[in-house]
């Protein structure tokens, strides 16, 4: 019997158990209060002695196994999650394209008919005012553009959230679809720090660039987004992909534009300009020489507008041509 209280003193107490007097717990071994969760949140550990407290928590995951998105897909039992780049927030039920029943076997021309009438009913109930009609425009211009640019899918949904509140607003009034939804795509860029430039969101979209830089700042200022100016070189690697250069000369580029900005040269300078005159530096001082004109026409700028930075840049690094 005094073996066994003995044993039982020197055991770790439970979770419960390890508090101090304030609540706070504990480790049994070092007393820390370093305590981890797993990320499966099937055991809590100390951080600094690494004992285990707690384990075999509830496996709250599906009771199947998949190995592939295939398998995963045909498994789950739930639908696709919401999203704001759909104007029903993909919430409603679309009839299949396919003219065949659950079995996979061919539909009578009867039943055909019958489904291709659903399907045109189903799209024209899916918009049920000139808002939802005009959303539905918009995102799907929204989409388009995105997937032309190559930007991830958090831009687009940035995007579409700032279209909802400037229709919210009632900002689009005189204003074309078009403008709005690229206008706010290129404040979406800018939010999620992926350089677009206003050439290239011009060169996807149907409306003139200056349209959409009018646009671009009255929905900037009147829904108050805080934007900071573009870093150069952001635009760096993007450019450099495209030229085919080395590692080296990215490198020295934003050296370049480092330690001139520190200067202050940047100030009321174009980013893309910026960033395209320390490409085409660096080019020629790593023995990678590209020309003006290849370097102008990846960034989207002028031959004239590369001189001009590039000729700062140099005098502000004390290089001599």
């Amino acid at each position: 019997m005094e073996r066994l209280n003995r044993q039982q003193e020197n055991e770790p107490q439970s979770g419960q158990e390890l508090t101090k007097q304030k609540g706070e717990q504990t480790c049994p071994e070092c007393e820390s209060s370093a305590l981890t969760r797993s990320a499966d949140e099937s055991e809590i550990s100390c951080a600094e002695c690494g004992l285990v407290l707690e384990e075999e928590a509830i496996d709250r995951g599906p009771e199947w196994r998949a190995f592939n998105a295939a398998e995963r897909d045909s498994k789950s039992r739930v639908g696709a999650p919401t999203t704001q780049t759909m104007h029903d927030k993909g919430l409603t039920t679309t009839i299949g394209w396919r003219n065949k029943d659950a079995a996979g076997r061919s539909l009578s021309s009867e039943k055909r008919h019958q489904l291709s009438r659903m399907r045109k009913w189903q799209e024209r109930i899916r918009t049920k005012d000139a808002g939802e009609r005009n959303l539905q425009l918009a995102l799907s211009e929204t989409d388009r553009m995105a997937s032309a640019l190559g930007v991830p899918r958090s831009v687009r949904e940035v995007a579409s959230v700032l279209y909802r509140r400037a229709l919210d607003e009632d900002l689009i009034r005189g204003r074309s679809i078009e403008g709005v939804a690229t206008s706010t795509l290129y404040a979406a860029c800018r939010m999620e720090g992926i350089p677009r430039s206003l050439d290239e969101i011009s060169a996807v979209s149907r409306v003139e660039r200056m349209e959409i830089a009018r646009t671009y700042r009255y929905i900037a200022q009147e829904l108050s987004l805080e934007m900071e100016p573009v870093d150069p070189k952001k635009y760096v690697p993007r450019f450099c992909s495209e030229l085919e250069v080395s590692e080296e000369v990215q490198a020295k580029a934003t050296e370049i534009i480092e330690t001139t900005a520190e200067k202050g040269l940047l100030s009321g300078k174009s980013p893309t300009g910026y960033a395209a005159a320390a490409i085409y530096a660096s080019s020629l001082l790593c023995n990678e020489k590209r020309t003006q004109k290849a370097v102008a026409d990846v960034a989207h700028v002028t031959e004239v507008t590369i001189r001009n930075r590039y000729q700062e840049q140099i005098d502000a690094m004390g290089i001599q041509n």
